[in-house]
């Protein structure tokens, strides 16, 4: 038995369109996923007594965060006794952590976690809205990236790349080796109707494709979408009574150790050794005991540094680890990124991982269902920021 959030579980899950880009706003999205995961858990709007997401209302409705707590309180008419929203933290996933704690701590019984995300949308007016240059002021307490700006570090891509190089040099990691996790998520990705990219990829097109940033590609890159996913975490005594088996929070990784920057952490394992961990020093399960792992893939080279450093494979041995697929696909010993990832499916930026874990673990995964389903890792973010999720169906 692990020693995350006592009693905490998930009990129903919401995703709205995902598109490039979608008709609507962000609150329609929003609205769209919220509802579905409350009736998924069997509840109605009046049971909703707690709102959490990530990063909230920090960023004032820009296309990165265009819903925050208050507005979906408002629209949904909820009731609620606690609300959550904040940048710093395991990043991607701290809606659902926080969430998780303020159940654990008798703040409230069920909390909607949300998170929405339009950028598709703000690019076809601004195709530099995502750039770093635009989040500079008001998305870091540090404002660490007025440091990389003036030397036209405008792209997440421009960092990540110096840690791939890194990696590469390191270990002696290769590109086709690298390709196999954009190669794997496209072929999950075909058997998910929601998913952006669906065409077929082989290794000679991800090497194919141009470079951005050595050494990464075009296809190393998640895909800017519209969109929005939300879960309902209860109680264990509101959960037990759900249409579906709880998911179990067995444990939870949310550490980071190492100074709070991009450059001064290791360079090829970023924040994932400190959130690992965490997460399995708090759980009798192990790597093996993992049915299926959701990490982020922002860019194809974090996921690499995940396999490692949540110890699904030895530091350094991430690309043999995935080199050819067998071992990451669908039918393989760990099925990576099942819905085809950000990769190919869509930036659904961390929610996205939690909500595939759950239709894997329910066994709701039509078309990509893998066989054996009972323990799951999600695991968002890179560099300093990062969190994982260990979920055991009940």
């Amino acid at each position: 038995m692990g020693t995350g959030p006592h009693g905490v579980a998930i009990t129903g899950i919401g995703q709205s369109e995902v598109a490039r880009p979608s008709s609507k706003s962000g609150i329609a999205l929003t609205l769209d996923a919220a509802l579905e995961a409350i009736a998924d858990a069997g509840l109605t709007k009046a049971d909703i007594d707690g709102v959490s997401c990530w990063p909230g209302d920090n960023d004032n409705g820009s296309s990165f965060s265009p819903v925050g707590p208050l507005a979906l309180k408002s629209m949904l008419g909820l009731e609620t006794n606690w609300l959550g929203g904040g940048y710093e933290g395991p990043g991607p996933l701290a809606g659902v952590i926080n969430g998780a704690m303020a159940i654990a701590s008798g703040l409230c019984r069920n909390v909607l976690v949300f998170r929405t995300i339009t950028e598709s949308s703000a690019r076809l007016v601004n195709r530099g809205a995502a750039s770093l240059a635009n989040k500079t002021v008001g998305r870091d307490s540090s404002f660490f990236w007025q440091w990389y700006t003036p030397f036209n570090v405008r792209s997440a891509i421009n960092l990540i790349a110096m840690y791939a190089q890194r990696h590469f040099h390191e270990y002696g990691t290769t590109s086709e080796q690298l390709g196999w996790i954009p190669v794997t998520c496209r072929a999950n990705a075909a058997r998910n109707p929601k998913a952006i990219y669906r065409d077929p990829m082989a290794i000679k097109d991800y090497l194919a494709s141009r470079i951005i940033s050595t050494p990464l590609r075009m296809l190393d890159c998640d895909v800017h979408c519209d969109a929005s996913t939300a879960i309902v975490l209860s109680r264990a005594d509101v959960a037990r009574d759900r249409p579906q088996p709880p998911i179990r929070i067995e444990s939870i990784g949310s550490a980071l150790q190492q100074p709070w920057s991009w450059d001064q952490i290791s360079l090829t394992e970023m924040v994932t050794r400190d959130v690992a961990k965490m997460m399995w020093d708090r759980t009798d399960y192990r790597p093996g005991d993992v049915d299926t792992a959701q990490l982020y893939d922002g860019f194809s080279i974090l996921t690499l540094m995940w396999l490692e450093g949540l110890g699904f494979c030895g530091r350094g041995e991430g690309g043999p680890f995935v080199e050819g697929g067998k071992r990451i696909a669908l039918d393989g010993e760990l099925p990576l990124n099942t819905n085809g990832g950000q990769l190919s499916a869509g930036r659904t930026h961390g929610l996205g991982y939690v909500h595939e874990a759950c239709l894997q673990l329910w066994g709701r995964a039509e078309g990509r269902q893998i066989a054996k389903h009972d323990v799951a890792v999600a695991a968002a973010g890179g560099g300093p920021l990062g969190g994982s999720l260990l979920l055991v169906r009940e």
